[in-house]
């Protein structure tokens, strides 16, 4: 491999917008790899950088790292993602994607019902929730739509 395709940490930190840390955590996880100098410094092939616009794109639309993992490990081996991959693997989410913009728009529109009188409270509103009716559903927002229930996805 030809040395000018090696990229410093200090360099991918520029050139892709990720933290150092998160560079290590990504590259421990699997998600892109290093090779190191005989002094133990990291160097990133050019085509890392794919990998993690990549990375960005699909985080940014809430796919969560164990989904980018496994979208990853579909593709032949060092390969990068390419568009056709990207088509091929954004089908899959689209429907997800679909559900939560639907929640959104209606927790958007029922916005207002909830803190329209000004008391913010669900617990004593008597219009909304009287006696507290809605403990018997369950931990967390019940009210939201489901596709907004979901547990956060935690990692970078």
């Amino acid at each position: 491999m030809d040395t000018k395709d090696l990229l410093t940490i200090g360099d991918v930190v520029h050139r892709s917008g990720f933290p150092h840390s998160a560079l290590r955590y990504y590259e421990r996880e699997g998600l892109i790899s290093a090779t190191r100098t005989s002094g133990g410094q990291r160097r990133y092939r050019r085509s890392e950088l794919r990998r993690l616009a990549f990375i960005r794109a699909a985080r940014s639309i809430g796919i969560g790292l164990e989904e980018v993992r496994t979208a990853l490990q579909s593709l032949p081996d060092e390969r990068t993602p390419n568009k056709a991959d990207w088509t091929r693997l954004s089908k899959a989410w689209r429907a997800r994607l679909d559900e939560q913009v639907e929640a959104l728009v209606a927790l958007r529109d029922g916005l207002d019902g909830c803190i329209g009188c000004g008391c913010l409270s669900m617990t004593t509103c008597r219009l909304v929730n009287p006696d507290d009716q809605a403990a018997a559903m369950g931990e967390g927002a019940q009210g939201l739509p489901a596709a907004l229930r979901r547990p956060p996805v935690h990692g970078r």
